[in-house]
């Protein structure tokens, strides 16, 4: 019941707040955005072709992440460094500029003593805005192009309307998790006395060491821009970020509001609510299976705990204030919505458990990043159009333009870039066991490192945390698929969207595929499931499905040990 209430209040307040974000999208530049833009040297009313617009976003971008990864390099040179945290490695500014600017926030680092105020606030948080801006300027962008016009619009002006939505939201969730308790000063680091003295490495140790900051602002970001990089190394597992039931309710709310209101909008700003409300229904039933699956895989007893008399369910790795369902929810909503986020340990999930994460990033699209997650939803739509009309014998349209050959040629190469990118530097990976640095050789270890690359090119973030992963191998091989992930699949779809708005729509008769009935949606469901199955599955096998026969096959045995009053030898 708490699951299905926490659901029903994402979804309450992710329809009106949809609604909202399709009408000002649609609608012209406000005064206060034509005003800050003009004080910028940007003409408001100034549209762009699909061409002008993608180079507008890659120069941006670019831009923004070296003056971060400069940040990043001198920070222990720069002020707001009351704790002295030393510069960054090279390697590890890379990543880390290459993570925060594709929105997927994977840390090689521990936040809290990796970089300084200035680094977490200019930096991070800074990027944790304007990223998700970005997906939701370049959503709206392709949906232009779908509308035909060839004019998609302002990229400066789509950008400032995406912001103006993500920081007022932002501050509200900020002051309600100061209220709550997380952090909110510039001061330094706080020492406490330990109510039992510790001895450490044969020294008496009576102090705790407490690293504090603008933590609340930092957060609220994070979750609400699907970005997922916290200011503590356990990110929302601990107390500092996420304090109390009320914000664990809160976080999880937020990491899926935007997401969801943006599938809301898709329908609102195309005038095609069914299309909108098909694509709504297939994502969520997807939702509700990988949440029920990690849910139940959780409620399960931790295998190493078998033959005890009092099980219960997995709790290794998880906070006990928030129980096994919390934290299981948790890890299904954040690797739905690329996220990214935790408040508890992935690694010591269950093997099944373990799964539905790797599944909700294979797929990338069940709500997805903001902006980025619905457009890699229309791409598996333009795949599902295209195999119908070869079904039925009929050119295939979408929105009543043709799909063709220069359309599905680089609808093919998106779909195709996930497999080659995630599997090609797994196997590099596992094929050279001196740069892994993995603490599991067996099954588990070919999970973690599976994930690891996965978590790069879903944009999400989260880590099976076995890996010793802030080297020169790990940062720069994730930076490469980090950065092909997040700018190849919006620039896909956006060309595809600039080529569509050049044909002319014919006019929708009886023969035509609508893509906005309960057929279209279980085809469009069924070509996803299966198409992600082929490419994935026979590396889920050897992984988690393989480690959890294992665990069977040792759970059996010693079942059978003990009814027979013998000891098993190993």
């Amino acid at each position: 019941m708490d699951i299905f209430l926490t659901y029903a209040l994402a979804f309450a307040l992710a329809i009106p707040l949809g609604a909202l974000i399709a009408r000002v999208f649609a609608g012209p530049a406000s005064r206060l955005a034509s005003g800050f833009l003009r004080l910028s040297g940007v003409d408001a009313s100034h549209g762009m072709t699909w061409r002008q617009y993608g180079a507008a976003l890659l120069g941006t971008n670019v831009l923004l992440g070296v003056a971060a990864y400069l940040l990043f390099l001198f920070q222990g040179n720069l002020p707001l460094n009351p704790d002295g945290i030393a510069n960054m490695r090279w390697d590890t500014a890379l990543h880390t500029v290459s993570s925060f600017i594709t929105n997927t926030n994977q840390q090689h680092y521990s936040g809290q003593s990796g970089l300084s105020y200035l680094s977490q606030m200019v930096g991070i948080t800074a990027l944790q805005i304007v990223t998700p801006a970005v997906g939701m300027a370049a959503l709206f962008a392709v949906l232009r192009g779908l509308k035909g016009q060839t004019d998609v619009g302002n990229y400066y002006l789509d950008v400032t309307r995406a912001v103006g939505f993500l920081v007022p939201t932002a501050f509200v969730l900020a002051l309600l998790l100061t209220w709550q308790g997380v952090p909110s000063t510039f001061s330094g680091a706080k020492t406490a006395t330990l109510v039992q003295a510790q001895t450490i490495e044969g020294k008496a140790v009576t102090t705790q060491t407490i690293p504090v900051g603008p933590v609340a602002a930092m957060v609220a970001i994070k979750q609400l821009g699907t970005n997922g990089g916290g200011w503590y190394g356990p990110n929302s597992a601990t107390p500092l970020e996420n304090p109390t039931p009320l914000s664990n309710l809160m976080e999880i709310v937020s990491i899926i509001l935007f997401p969801v209101s943006l599938v809301v909008a898709v329908g609102r700003f195309l005038n095609r609510a069914r299309f909108g409300l098909a694509i709504m229904v297939v994502m969520s039933v997807m939702s509700a299976a990988l949440t029920l699956g990690a849910v139940l895989a959780e409620r399960g007893p931790n295998a190493a705990l078998q033959g005890l008399s009092a099980l219960g369910p997995n709790l290794e790795g998880k906070e006990v204030r928030f129980g096994a369902d919390a934290t299981a929810l948790w890890a299904a909503v954040t690797t739905q919505t690329s996220n990214g986020s935790v408040n508890g340990m992935l690694d010591s999930f269950t093997p099944l458990g373990g799964l539905v994460p790797q599944l909700g990033m294979f797929l990338n699209d069940v709500y997805g990043g903001i902006g980025v997650g619905m457009i890699n939803m229309l791409i598996f739509v333009v795949l599902t159009v295209f195999i119908a009309g070869l079904m039925v014998g009929r050119t295939p349209e979408l929105f009543g333009r043709k799909i063709e050959v220069r359309e599905m040629k680089i609808a093919s190469l998106i779909i195709l870039l996930q497999p080659l990118l995630v599997l090609g530097f797994t196997a590099a990976a596992l094929a050279n066991p001196a740069v892994t640095a993995n603490s599991n050789p067996g099954f588990h270890g070919l999970s973690q490192v599976l994930y690891e690359y996965n978590s790069a090119f879903a944009n999400n973030g989260s880590g099976f945390e076995g890996l010793g992963d802030n080297t020169p191998w790990w940062n720069v091989t994730c930076s490469v698929v980090l950065i092909l992930a997040r700018f190849l699949p919006i620039l896909g779809p956006l060309a595809i969207a600039g080529l569509l708005a050049t044909k002319k729509a014919a006019p929708e008769t009886s023969g035509t595929l609508r893509v906005d009935t309960p057929v279209f949606a279980g085809m469009l469901l069924s070509v996803m499931l299966l198409l992600q199955l082929l490419n994935f599955a026979p590396a889920l096998v050897l992984g988690p499905v393989a480690e959890q026969l294992t665990l069977n096959r040792a759970t059996a045995a010693q079942a059978a040990a003990a009814s027979t009053g013998t000891q098993d030898q190993p």
